[in-house]
């Protein structure tokens, strides 16, 4: 059976690993581009976009592709958006893994915005020192509230994007590790976390530093994003390719009886 991976995620990754050696699957593990060294995946791997609907529809079909698992960030709307329209047009199936969001905790102080611009906004008048937990693109965001001190971790450069004018950058990706991140904070005397709420385990650290030091949090809620047959992790997408491929080979097996 031949599967797209929609991936760029940490259960992308997972997804990979566990059928890298199955033999009934024929696996393109998928990804935007947007990370300049990706890691290494143990499945023949694309790297870019299709050319929106009509080109992912067309790659569908030349690939003989016969399900589709969307893995990508929850915050991944287009990407998601264009693969339901074009497997409801192929009539593949198609899986979304749903990463279960953070929730609030006792000793949390969260203030919940709809986008970067109005994190932005929400920071207020007075100079503050904020960190920044964000995807590179969304920095720009913050250039117009250039009176407060920033540090930003991404996983590559901000290429072309306008930026506040007090912004430093550090390079880090995930997993991290609870006291290395309320270290981070103590030392950057760090006033204000910004974080999208992406919800899983390998950036939560620095919630559990915010809530430890009683930072606050400005969380950037997610979008709502189309989805197919909703799945909770890997594992349950193994199952799921297993009961499409049941599926494809029973009228075979039952003509052959």
């Amino acid at each position: 059976m031949r599967v797209l991976i929609l991936g760029g995620t940490t259960e992308a990754s997972d997804l990979a690993h566990l059928l890298a050696e199955d033999r009934r699957f024929e696996m393109t593990l998928s990804l935007a581009g947007r990370t300049s060294n990706p890691r290494t995946q143990p499945i023949p791997t694309r790297i870019g976009g299709f050319g929106g609907i009509d080109g992912l529809a067309a790659w569908l079909t030349q690939e003989a592709i016969e399900a589709v698992v969307d893995a990508t960030h929850p915050y991944a709307v287009q990407i998601s958006s264009n693969v339901v329209a074009a497997c409801g047009r192929l009539a593949i199936p198609l899986a979304t893994i749903v990463r279960p969001a953070w929730q609030p905790r006792p000793g949390d102080a969260w203030l919940g915005v709809a986008s970067a611009e109005a994190a932005a906004d929400a920071l207020g008048p007075e100079p503050r020192r904020v960190f920044l937990s964000l995807g590179r693109l969304e920095l720009g965001a913050f250039a117009n509230s250039p009176h407060h001190h920033y540090i930003a971790r991404t996983i590559d450069p901000p290429d072309d994007i306008a930026l506040p004018p007090d912004l430093r950058l550090i390079f880090g990706r995930g997993p991290f590790d609870a006291q290395a991140e309320a270290t981070l904070l103590q030392q950057e005397r760090i006033d204000v976390l910004v974080s999208k709420n992406s919800g899983g385990a390998a950036t939560y650290a620095k919630i559990e530093a915010t809530r430890r030091l009683g930072i606050p949090v400005v969380m950037i809620a997610r979008p709502h994003k189309l989805r197919g047959h909703a799945l909770e992790n890997a594992g349950s997408a193994v199952s799921w390719l297993e009961q499409e491929l049941a599926h494809r080979t029973a009228p075979c097996s039952a003509r052959g009886v």
